[in-house]
């Protein structure tokens, strides 16, 4: 792409910024941040200012970092409240050996405050740091109140963020449209999703399922949305609103019976009662009528900052590849915006591209990028450190694109990611042929999880260039995670680095597939890109630094996690152990290794797990009680989260997709399910019958479902120690726990 058509597109591109807080409020902004952050006294140490004049001549986000030392306060200023802020913890990591994480912060500041020897400033490489993914707000946003989203805008300014979707409280807008339109309220109750459904509900691949919501969910929505946008546009964040995409509730067809729509096909093994969702034609009058409606009624309750997000084909098959049809498609979308707000942009997860090749050919996708003006759509290369999208689109043909990883589906536990990918990956854009990347992003479906893999990403948004050593990097994380320097944490983390956060790119897929949180059967397979002795020899260095390092959550969040892993691939292993004793019909081999998993693996996993509220099934079903304005409503939560976890569907369309490993869990629905298994196994071998799979699946389903329907509460505070748990099972099961 020539660089004048490119600085036309990055034009378009800077519209977004019209509406952002003055310097004023972003540097009040920030200044509240370090006091929440550090309380009142440490942060007057530190001034903050937010400077337009110091962004670059292309206008990209530049901080400057001056002072400390004995008596003189460390001065931060920033282009924007996100850059200031970004400023801010580059200090706090970098000169002060801080962290600050979801697990938990390190914010032992040195007295006095370091030094700069010389003023030191950085710009971004890129326009935009980007964050969430739309299953985001379900898989892991679902049920915060504000003091929790608060925290986490808090974490998105630490980390440079400056585009971040903001879709809470859309439904309460889309139920005001349906009714200016005539639907009834009990249509409008029949569409709509459950709280835990409500990302799929907006991409059209879901309907109905888990609903309906509350009145009362609409109006805690509006309210968290408030002041969600308040507070991102105080750090001159920009938000990303939703948009109409075209798909309807289907009482439309009743309201004007003329219309004309497509329905689409099922989607995630769903029939067409909670799927198969209808498509506005893009040439029908009713198309734009409801388009703009929409976004009139958005932006008079929460204003705009010209950046929409609409996902009309995501995971969903058009019903033609026809070019003018999947032109006509996207055009009608992005005509709809700018017929309300012409400065609109429209932000497009690119994931469809890469989901469905062989639907989406060069011509398919031409249709879709070249049907909106270019620059006028932003695409988010979701999944780049494993499938990146630009590369085989010429850098979608012309339009900005970010360069997004994903790295995890569903909100899994498991340690895994591929850092080298995500390391060398944003450069690589940077410099491709003609490339149109104008950011990068932190795209998860869930959250709360490998944090050194997110803390990476983050950094990455500053650089031009990639982290010359990551074993360089990981010592200074954990460091800088515990508060102090120690050999042995260290150098456990280097080998996880080496072992589980090694994965090729091209093949890793983000998701936990270990038996361990999967149904049972025959087929599953437990081969892994790493050699599984370099994370039990991780989990021996760390109780090694155990006794030096216990004061600090972060660590004992890592230890709890690392045991976990470990027992994670202890129980792969001794599944291929019974897997091989039924096929060789040793009913005795079988009945150690079944009753190894069953009977001490997995309980022990629960009482570890049992040690620590951040692993606790009882804290994550207390907070979708707390959303409850009743028992009732309360109980009807923590339903939708007990499906998500488990069957997600009503009879387990998406099984164990949004797997976690979660005390309470663990004990009551994995275990369980495995005694069956294994009880089924060895009953097959000791009557000399075939194990038939079917069978199983339709004797252990009721299990499942019991397990959803108990409601049983459970303990929200831990019990037990994480590191005397933690040494106990190392001492029982590492095959060298005499040398520690």
């Amino acid at each position: 792409m020539e660089a004048a058509v490119l600085a036309v597109a990055l034009g378009f591109l800077l519209l977004a910024r019209g509406s952002v807080g003055d310097e004023a409020r972003e540097t009040e902004a920030v200044r509240q941040l370090v006091v929440r952050l550090l309380g009142p006294e440490p942060a007057a140490d530190f001034l903050v200012s937010v400077e337009r004049e110091l962004a670059t001549e292309a206008g990209l986000d530049t901080y400057k970092l001056s002072g400390g030392g004995s008596g003189i306060p460390v001065r931060v200023r920033g282009s924007t409240g996100v850059a200031a802020a970004a400023g801010l913890y580059r200090y706090l990591r970098d000169f002060c050996g801080c962290q600050v994480a979801w697990s938990g912060s390190q914010l032992r500041l040195p007295r006095p405050l370091p030094a700069l020897l010389q003023e030191l400033t950085e710009a971004t490489p890129n326009r935009y740091r980007y964050y969430q993914n739309v299953c985001t707000h379900s898989y892991s946003f679902v049920w915060w109140d504000w003091a929790r989203w608060e925290q986490e805008i808090d974490w998105m300014a630490l980390n440079g963020i400056n585009l971040a979707l903001a879709w809470s409280g859309q439904e309460a807008i889309w139920q005001r449209v349906y009714l200016i339109l005539g639907l009834t309220q009990s249509e409008i109750d029949k569409h709509f999703t459950g709280p835990a459904f409500l990302a799929w509900e907006r991409m059209g691949n879901l309907h109905t399922w888990g609903g309906p919501l509350p009145r009362s969910w609409h109006l805690k929505q509006l309210y968290l949305q408030h002041r969600i946008l308040d507070r991102m546009r105080a750090f001159g964040m920009i938000p990303v609103l939703p948009a109409f995409a075209g798909h309807v509730p289907k009482a439309i067809t009743r309201v004007f019976p003329q219309v004309n729509v497509f329905q689409l096909g099922s989607w995630g093994h769903f029939n067409c009662s909670y799927s198969c969702s209808f498509l506005l034609a893009p040439g029908d009058p009713v198309f734009p009528l409801i388009g703009s409606l929409f976004l009139r009624e958005l932006i008079k309750e929460f204003g705009t900052d010209h950046i929409y997000g609409a996902d009309t084909f995501n995971e969903m098959q058009p019903i033609s590849s026809d070019p003018s049809f999947l032109t006509a498609a996207t055009a009608a979308v992005y005509e709809a915006m700018i017929s309300v707000d012409p400065d609109a942009i429209w932000l497009l997860q690119g994931w469809l591209f890469q989901h469905q090749p062989q639907f989406w050919g060069p011509a398919q996708v031409k249709a879709v990028l070249q049907a909106v003006p270019r620059g006028r759509l932003l695409v988010l290369d979701l999944f780049a450190e494993s499938h990146p999208v630009y590369m085989q689109t010429a850098s979608f043909y012309g339009q900005p694109f970010i360069w997004c990883m994903l790295h995890n589906f569903g909100g899994n536990h498991g340690l895994f990611g591929a850092l080298e990918a995500v390391n060398q990956g944003p450069r690589a854009a940077r410099i491709f042929p003609n490339s149109t990347m104008v950011g990068t992003g932190i795209a998860p479906e869930g959250i709360g999880q490998n944090e050194m893999v997110y803390a990476l990403m983050a950094e990455l948004g500053w650089r031009k260039d990639p982290v010359p050593d990551l074993e360089v990097w990981v010592s200074r994380f954990a460091s800088h995670r515990y508060g102090m320097s120690h050999p042995d944490a260290e150098a456990a983390w280097r080998l996880l680095l080496r072992s589980v956060y090694n994965c090729p790119g091209e093949t890793y897929n983000g998701h936990n597939r270990s038996p361990l949180v999967k149904r049972p059967s025959l087929q599953i397979n437990t081969i892994v890109w790493y050699n599984r002795s370099d994370v039990f020899e991780a989990w021996r260095l760390l109780l090694t630094a155990a006794p030096n390092l216990t004061t600090s959550k972060a660590f004992r969040y890592d230890l709890l996690d690392v045991t976990r892993q470990s027992l994670q691939e202890l129980v792969s292993l001794f599944y291929e152990e019974a897997r091989i004793a039924f096929m060789k019909e040793e009913l005795d081999l079988l009945l150690r290794a079944g009753g190894i998993i069953t009977r001490k693996l997995l309980p022990a996993l629960d009482e570890l797990l049992a040690s620590d509220s951040r692993f606790l099934l009882g804290t994550w079903l207390n907070q979708a009680r707390a959303m409850a304005v009743s028992e009732d409503e309360a109980q009807f939560y923590e339903l939708n989260s007990l499906y998500q976890l488990t069957l997600w569907g009503p009879e387990g369309n998406i099984m164990d997709y949004a797997n976690k490993q979660l005390a309470g869990l663990v004990a009551d629905y994995y275990q369980p399910r495995w005694g069956l298994f294994m009880e089924a196994l060895a009953h097959s071998l000791a009557r000399g019958v075939p194990f038939r799979q079917h069978e199983f699946e339709k004797n252990v389903f009721p299990l499942e479902l019991a397990f959803i329907i108990n409601k049983k509460r459970y303990p929200s505070h831990p019990q037990g120690d994480t590191v005397d748990l933690s040494k106990k099972l190392f001492l029982k099961y590492h095959p060298q726990a005499g040398s520690l």
